[in-house]
């Protein structure tokens, strides 16, 4: 009985079964029943929903909106899209031009066009300051015209332009080898120059001999300190002749410049205690001994490797050496250090230039925008140099600079280019108590120290030749060399 009435009271207030408007039964809590969600009139009220199945099964039909089917559709197509009444699900709420009021437009504040005078008149200034600039930049720049001197590409060794230096005194830095004149040391093969360092004959370190490069003649200097070397094995006595050979060539009779460029594309060696340097020294000493008349070191390194205190071959430097003598060389003030990023200068070529002229010095590596060295000559190098009026001894120092008129004085002379690997040396330039050096600057037993030393030394030689590709020399021919 009471599932009989619970039938009648489902039939009472359900639609018909067989009814086609709505074939599938709304379920409560679903989007098409008891939710609003654009809280508005197009829904319509509770009693509506109570009166009858057609409105619940739409709650998003509107009363005052209302949309015909169209001719063929089905009603189960319009209960679908619109309704059972065709009322739309989805109604347009934009809101109309004018609806909305702006009176910031109808009242405007006169300072408000100064909001954007301001700015747009700063990047116009802006503009035309940096444009300035840039002129003012590439009108000051000087642009010499350069001849070319010499361009060499080693098919040969071209004894016209280049000499070999032969002497075994050190060159002044106590250096331990001797330069030779053979091709051991100094050779051109496959089109790339070599300068290779060598041991010495161990007959002639280890027992008394004398090396006299006067008698053969083959000596470049004619002081007896750079042709005349000796080991005395007697007791108190341990000198001995220089443990090391390699080369040293310069250009001296074949191609100089006084103002201009140069470009030695090479590969530094790799070995301990060796020292590459592509440098250059006056022709003549016109303003005295070194260092009165200059020095340009294009590049200098060391053969030792990135862990070396003071830098290896990772490291080139760039100086000019000037003074009015060895005691004030001011060198220091002009001294600057170029690390190779993520490699080493022996592991690859390498082209090492500078660019001279009256006004300035430069030195670089690769191209002339990642300078190394630069050095403007607006003063007289003498007030640069800031030298005392005499030595500690009492002697006095006169200024052998400045009665020329030209600030770059020393470096207003001809100039020759010299390419040199030297091996160790007693003049600092491998400070004491670094990184095991085996020999102390001071001690007269350091070319011995060194020699004993070398089953540390040697095995690092792995590639001890600075492998020279091309040299090139321009000399400034616009007129103004001249000055």
């Amino acid at each position: 009985m009471e599932q009989a009435l619970s039938t009648n009271r489902h039939l009472a207030g359900s639609p018909s079964l067989n009814s086609t408007a709505n074939p599938t039964p709304l379920r409560p809590g679903t989007p098409n029943t008891d939710r609003n969600p654009f809280q508005d009139e197009r829904v319509e009220s509770q009693a509506s929903h109570r009166a009858g199945p057609t409105t619940a099964s739409n709650p998003f039909a509107s009363p005052s909106i209302s949309r015909p089917p169209s001719s063929g559709a089905s009603s189960s197509a319009v209960g679908r899209g619109f309704g059972e009444r065709g009322q739309r699900y989805f109604h347009s709420r934009r809101v109309k031009k004018g609806e909305v009021e702006k009176p910031w437009l109808e009242k405007k504040d006169p300072k408000e066009k100064w909001v954007t005078i301001l700015p747009v008149m700063g990047i116009i200034v802006g503009l035309g300051i940096s444009a300035f600039l840039i002129w003012d930049g590439l009108s000051s720049v000087v642009k010499h015209k350069y001849c070319l001197v010499l361009e060499d590409n080693f098919a040969t060794f071209n004894e016209d332009v280049w000499t070999k230096e032969v002497q075994v005194g050190g060159f002044g830095n106590g250096e331990f080898e001797q330069t030779t004149g053979t091709d051991e040391n100094v050779y051109v093969e496959n089109g790339h120059l070599f300068i290779k360092p060598t041991l010495q004959d161990a007959s002639l370190v280890n027992k008394d001999t004398t090396i006299n490069l006067l008698e053969d003649g083959t000596c470049t200097s004619t002081a007896a300190s750079d042709c005349i070397a000796a080991t005395n094995t007697t007791a108190g006595n341990s000198t001995i002749v220089p443990p090391t050979r390699s080369g040293r060539i310069n250009t001296k009779k074949g191609a100089t410049i006084k103002y201009g460029r140069v470009e030695v594309t090479a590969k530094l060696p790799q070995g301990d205690w060796l020292w590459p340097a592509i440098w250059m020294l006056p022709v003549e000493d016109t303003y005295g001994a070194w260092p009165a008349s200059g020095e340009i070191d294009i590049v200098e390194s060391r053969g030792n490797n990135y862990t070396y205190a003071q830098g290896g071959n990772n490291i080139v430097s760039s100086a000019l050496h000037w003074g009015p003598d060895t005691a004030n060389d001011a060198w220091w003030r002009t001294n600057v250090k170029r690390e190779a990023l993520h490699t080493t200068y022996s592991a690859g070529f390498n082209t090492f230039g500078v660019e001279w002229s009256q006004k300035y010095l430069f030195t670089y590596v690769n191209s002339r925008l990642l300078q190394v060295l630069y050095t403007n000559f607006n003063e007289p190098l003498w007030e640069r140099g800031n030298f005392p009026e005499a030595n500690s001894n009492g002697t006095r120092i006169n200024d052998v600079w400045s009665q020329t008129g030209r600030d770059s004085t020393p470096f207003d002379q001809q100039f020759y280019l010299i390419l040199n690997v030297a091996v160790g040396g007693t003049n600092g330039w491998f400070e004491d108590s670094k990184s095991g050096k085996p020999w102390l600057d001071s001690s007269e037993n350091a070319k011995k120290d060194f020699w004993n030393a070398q089953d540390t030394w040697y095995p690092t030689w792995t590639s001890p030749a600075m492998e020279v590709s091309k040299v090139m020399m321009w000399q400034q021919c616009d007129g103004d060399e001249e000055l």
